[in-house]
């Protein structure tokens, strides 16, 4: 497995730097499957371009969706017809894709026709069954051929069969977002309600693009949403916003090293709840400024944060990013309400005790969360357990600690597969 050993920067010659980071994923395989529900041809532009996006891209294409795709261009056409699928059996295969593992079985269960779906190890490890739950209450048949309440499954769909569903979403906000994009597909009102409240600036972000699309959601309570019958969406021309999630390590970067770093075209009112990291950059020490150009952030001169007790529920995606630089805080880092991250890619919270650890960093699994104390880095190996954000998260901590070796980088393929690229460009340029 290939191994790449960060190098750390010396000198700071270049303090003032902008870097440009891709599309969001989360925006992205949204506007595809949007797109796809809409009538008529949409352009998508700005897209991400990862092993997440592509398999996405590939289920909407081997379901029989017309594209044009110019990835140079970072472009996606879709003809998308009215909700309908043009077949009515079909296989996909959603390799580790979230996204697409939730979004299309529920796509696909409230169709009618007969649809195979396949993942890899590590998405058939991933937790399915409170979505599929829900889907069988609308009235679709799912058969999970290895193990219950994971792929691969084969689904049966006969439409949307209720006015009512219940979802829990303690362990991904994927399947209420998979619910709330497919209820259209009802034709009347259908009512949601919700059990847990984890991940819902992703579900915010739901709603805001399904209305960007046409079609608006409800909100009578905190836990219910309801979804007017009559509605569809449109085909539109739509710009992808950059990555807010790519964003913050190098955000991350600069609040260790005293630089400052704009991303460009990503302000606070973005539709991505993970720029809510700069704002608690802004706790630990650092400048936080929205520009016309985008978000800067400048770190402490002395790159030495202030501790924080930080409840991560609604950016969660970053608790990695935060443990990798803790260890360069004045006191404790305790990150709260990230139980769910035991479930995702990796188990997470293990993951970060047991790297932190392998570097000589107390820290210690809570009920929810993780409590780092500060200290001084040493050289380690990290593993990254086909983590893309164990990977991404780590390397920060190399550029500041020599000997930091990360163990198999291409894992980054997932959402920014030129994340190391950027990291040397950006590295060379600092030292000039």
């Amino acid at each position: 497995m290939e191994l790449k050993e960060i190098r750390p920067i010396q000198n700071i010659n270049n303090p003032v730097q902008t870097v440009f980071v891709p599309g969001s994923k989360s925006i992205t395989n949204r506007a595809l499957l949007l797109a796809v529900m809409g009538q008529g041809k949409s352009s998508l532009n700005g897209c991400l371009f990862s092993d997440d996006s592509r398999y996405f891209l590939r289920c909407v294409q081997d379901l029989g969706f017309e594209t044009c795709v110019d990835e140079q261009k970072k472009r996606v056409e879709v003809t998308g017809l009215g909700g309908r699928v043009p077949v009515k059996q079909a296989s996909i295969y959603v390799g580790s894709a979230g996204t697409a593992a939730r979004f299309l079985a529920a796509f696909l269960a409230c169709q009618e026709g007969e649809f195979f779906l396949d993942a890899s190890e590590q998405m058939r490890r991933r937790p399915m069954e409170p979505l599929l739950h829900a889907l069988k209450s609308i009235g679709a048949e799912i058969d999970c051929t290895k193990e219950a309440g994971h792929f691969p499954m084969r689904i049966t769909g006969h439409g949307i069969l209720t006015d009512h569903v219940t979802i829990d979403i303690d362990e991904s906000s994927q399947f209420l977002s998979a619910l709330l994009i497919a209820a259209p597909l009802s034709g009347g009102e259908l009512t949601i309600d919700v059990k847990g409240s984890h991940g819902m600036a992703y579900i915010d972000m739901t709603v805001r693009m399904m209305e960007q699309f046409g079609v608006s959601v409800l909100r009578p309570q905190e836990k219910r949403f309801v979804i007017p019958g009559g509605q569809q969406y449109h085909a539109m021309a739509y710009r992808v916003e950059p990555d807010a999630s790519a964003a913050c390590y190098f955000w991350a970067l600069a609040a260790i090293h005293g630089m400052t770093v704009t991303v460009p075209h990503l302000h606070v009112s973005s539709l991505q709840g993970d720029v809510t990291f700069a704002h608690l950059l802004k706790r630990m020490g650092c400048e936080v400024t929205d520009t016309p150009q985008g978000i800067a952030v400048t770190g402490p001169k002395d790159g030495r944060l202030k501790g924080v007790n930080a409840d991560m529920h609604s950016f969660s995606d970053q608790a990695i990013t935060l443990a990798a630089i803790a260890p360069f805080a004045d006191g404790p880092v305790e990150i709260t309400g990230i139980g769910h991250i035991r479930h995702q890619e990796s188990d997470r919270i293990a993951a970060i005790v047991e790297n932190l650890t392998a570097m000589g960093i107390e820290a210690y699994e809570t009920a929810d969360g993780v409590c780092i104390r500060p200290g001084e880095p040493q050289a380690a190996v990290i593993e990254t357990h086909e983590d893309h954000r164990l990977a991404m998260g780590f390397s920060l901590t190399g550029t500041r600690v020599p000997g930091i070796v990360i163990r198999d980088p291409d894992c980054c393929r997932k959402t920014f597969e030129e994340y190391f690229t950027v990291l040397d460009a950006l590295t060379a340029a600092v030292e000039g």
